[in-house]
């Protein structure tokens, strides 16, 4: 890679808080130099990675990862304990919307106090002033103390001051779930407009469709350290193992991770769908074992194995099931429900009228669902079952509950729990 295309690098950086139990033991370490009285907690641990020119860069983890430290470091909120941040061009940052706001001024004295804190003369502030208030979308309100705004209001009128600068480097930090849910969209469009002209950005967020979705190249963290970076589909699925509790944090050498670790558990796992898949390590599986899942997986239609689709694209849900008795009748099932545990959508053997009558002990059985994804971009829980009526009661044989997530991800959101494919046509009647 040519030096002249990284606009931003991170070198070796280190963060190191000291932590007192009582404010008095910082004052007892300043007179008494010798006896110390801090702990050392360590933000940032030795993080390196760079940032192409034009480049959408994902940085993820959990709460508590440094994502939020190293944007500080390289907005300059933050100074590293060691290591360094070199930034080559002009860069604007949407982390703390609000930021400088001074309550008692009104939403315009605020827009040029702002501007000024950016570096902007009265007269450029003069020139966004339209633009600003217009997007921002507070009515008469932007004349009003902003000590009487409500949250919502607040974060407008902090979005609309922070995007109103044209920037080489932009960084977002969460910024873009502000407000209502026609304010988010309002906030995401002029987030394309800074990708579609080919700006840098550097994108924080929990919301893994959307890395999918903008991301070229994905960063990883958990604890401070730097676990990978590589592409945002391989990214999301490491970070949600870390999530659950699969990832072995003792692996020294991760940041090697897609080169290394994940095409090699891919290659030695393709025995099995599931271990090529983020599964929930509480998965309740139960059943009295006459047929068994052994194996189960979510596909695109190009055959890739993973947690997440496409609104809009078929994919397969298969589960492999092993008959251990004769004479069964089994019921295949798939079920997917919200994080709340209502029942959204699946379809059984059953219902689709297939029969299965035919089975015998020791058969392998491959079970397809073909479906076209309608759900809404977010996380859902899959649940498989084999079950079979005996009678008038139902049997359960194996039934894996919400064992593992299932991610939609889409280009366009609607309103709801699933998009009804709307046709939108106007006509200006003459």
């Amino acid at each position: 890679m040519c030096s002249s295309d990284l606009v931003i690098e991170i070198k070796n950086i280190t963060k190191i808080y000291n932590l007192y139990d009582k404010p008095t033991d910082r004052l007892k370490e300043v007179l008494f130099p010798k006896f110390s009285k801090h702990k050392e907690f360590s933000a940032l641990k030795d993080v390196s990675f760079d940032v192409k020119k034009g480049e959408i860069l994902g940085i993820i983890g959990k709460n508590g990862s440094g994502k939020s430290t190293i944007l500080k470091i390289i907005t300059n909120v933050l100074t590293p304990t060691s290591g360094e941040a070199i930034i080559k061009w002009k860069i604007a940052a949407l982390l703390e919307l609000g930021a400088g706001f001074n309550m008692e001024y009104t939403g315009i004295e605020n827009i040029y106090l702002n501007g000024q804190m950016i570096g902007f003369s009265k007269e450029e502030m003069d020139e966004k002033l339209d633009d600003i208030i217009e997007f921002a979308d507070i009515g008469d309100h932007i004349y009003q103390p902003v000590k009487t705004y409500s949250s919502g209001m607040f974060a407008r009128l902090a979005f609309s001051v922070a995007i109103s600068v044209d920037p080489d480097i932009l960084i977002v930090d969460e910024a873009l779930s502000v407000g209502d849910v026609f304010f988010q969209n309002k906030c995401y469009r002029r987030f394309d407009d800074f990708r579609r002209r080919g700006k840098t950005i550097l994108f924080v967020t929990h919301d893994m469709g959307s890395v999918i979705k903008y991301c070229n190249r994905c960063v990883l963290l958990n604890a401070g350290k730097k676990v990978a970076e590589g592409s945002p589909q391989e990214m999301v699925d490491l970070y949600k193992k870390i999530m659950v509790g699969q990832w072995d944090e003792r692996d020294e050498n991760s940041e090697k991770i897609i080169d290394q670790k994940v095409e090699k558990v891919l290659e030695e796992n393709k025995k099995l769908w599931k271990e090529q898949m983020v599964i929930n390590p509480d998965i309740e599986a139960y059943g009295d074992g006459r047929a068994e899942i052994i194996d189960f997986g979510i596909f695109s239609t190009d055959g890739n194995i993973g947690n997440n689709v496409y609104k809009g694209d078929y994919y397969d849900v298969k589960m492999k099931v092993r008959i251990n008795e004769d004479n069964l009748s089994p019921i295949f099932a798939f079920k997917l429900r919200d994080v709340k545990g209502s029942e959204l959508t699946g379809t059984n053997t059953m219902l689709e009228n297939i029969d299965t009558s035919n089975l015998k002990k020791g058969d392998i059985v491959t079970v397809t669902f073909r479906q076209k994804q309608y759900l809404q971009p977010g996380q859902y829980l899959l649940s498989l079952g084999c079950t079979a009526f005996e009678g008038d009661n139902l049997v359960v044989y194996s039934r894996n509950y919400n064992c593992c997530v299932l991610g939609v991800v889409a280009d366009k959101g609607t309103i709801g729990v699933f998009d009804s494919e709307s046709q939108v046509n106007i006509v200006v009647e003459e």
